[in-house]
């Protein structure tokens, strides 16, 4: 490929940060690789892709569409209008932005875009994050070029002569971030003699573990440790209501969190959803990690996400059903077991793919020139 040829691309795939950070990490890589390429985002009207890509510095469009409700509403009924509006809608931004590749990372936007690629012609690539493949994902794989998956045994849901492992994407500057602890504990104010907690949701936080945490608060403001707690915009108000009269400057309450490298920098431990997104995070931020996963998953993918890790001791798996009980117990002992911490920080490292982006872009590459 030269780099003097303007590459045009559209990223589509959002709804949760799972789907919206690979495809910017994509995007970052394939722009640092050709500064010239032009950009666009395609994602769901009213989701967190819409603010978060353009804070990411590039440009979205939205369409109309949204997925079916699990109880009998209103807007089922328009499901199949907003279908079709939003393919006529991604044909006319096919049109206009004569893309030389579509990428899709899974939500509500990539099947109509996906659709409307085949139909004019254009190539696409998929990027599946889960060992269990996404709904919109399955659906639109019989036209792809190729399907990258983090993964093995993925052929159960894709065509085996199309997948190609590469890990999934995440943001590049948290591969090196125990070099920034002491830059991490400054920045919160924290102690370099005290250890730890990192408390995350995923990007809409989650209900159970903000309860476990609740319920555990005593024993937390009881402990000589830090913590950094990110609860998810929707539950933060409410949380920080429940906190009045004991706040403390050792619990940092959140509804989202920015800096991540800092963030990891700082943490010893973390308690996390099993979020594909999560884990290849914690892989290269090589964090002993106690993982919850979400039991609001299709066919339970999250357990599976974890137990890849459980089984070779490269995290510690708390049942969701169980946390309320066990969660804090769990993390504060972890915490304080260096030899636990040390074969669970190296196991979980094996796992990291940093150039998982880069080998994504190989095959972008290699698909737009016609290279199978």
């Amino acid at each position: 490929m030269s780099n003097s040829q303007p590459y045009r691309l559209i990223l589509t795939g959002g709804g949760t940060g799972g789907h919206i950070y690979p495809a910017i990490a994509i995007a970052n890589a394939f722009k640092e690789r050709y500064p010239s390429a032009e950009v666009l985002f395609v994602g769901a009207l009213g989701k967190m892709e819409m603010t978060k890509v353009p804070e990411a510095g590039y440009k979205i469009v939205g369409l109309t569409i949204s997925g079916i409700q699990r109880k009998l509403t209103f807007s089922n009924l328009l499901v199949p209008f907003k279908l079709i509006g939003s393919y006529l809608r991604a044909r006319s931004i096919i049109k206009y932005f004569k893309p030389h590749i579509l990428i899709g990372t899974g939500g509500y936007a990539s099947g109509p875009m996906m659709l409307a690629g085949a139909q004019l012609k254009i190539p696409y690539l998929i990027q599946e994050q889960n060992s269990y493949a996404g709904l919109t994902n399955k659906q639109i794989a019989g036209n792809a070029k190729r399907i990258c998956v983090a993964y093995a045994n993925m052929d159960r849901y894709f065509p085996k002569d199309k997948i190609v492992f590469t890990g999934n994407p995440v943001r590049k500057d948290i591969q090196d971030v125990n070099a920034k602890k002491f830059e991490a504990l400054e920045y919160y104010g924290f102690s370099a003699s005290r250890k730890t907690l990192l408390i995350i949701g995923g990007s809409l936080g989650a209900k159970t573990i903000n309860a476990s945490v609740l319920n555990g608060i005593d024993t937390l403001l009881g402990s000589d440790i830090q913590v950094i707690w990110q609860t998810g915009k929707i539950y933060y108000t409410d949380i920080k209501r429940q906190l009045e009269g004991r706040e403390s400057k050792s619990i940092l309450v959140f509804d989202f969190l920015q800096r991540m490298d800092l963030v990891y920098a700082a943490a010893d431990v973390v308690i996390s959803r099993a979020g594909a997104l999560s884990i290849s995070e914690l892989c290269l931020a090589k964090k002993p990690s106690i993982l919850v996963p979400s039991p609001n998953v299709a066919e339970d993918h999250q357990t599976q996400n974890a137990l890849a890790l459980v089984n070779k001791k490269a995290a510690v798996l708390v049942k969701d059903s169980e946390a309320l009980e066990k969660l804090i117990e769990e993390a504060l002992r972890l915490l304080y077991d260096g030899h636990r911490c040390h074969e669970l920080q190296v196991n979980i490292a094996a796992f990291g793919k940093p150039e998982a982006a880069n080998e994504i872009v190989d095959e972008i590459e290699k698909i737009i020139h016609g290279i199978k």
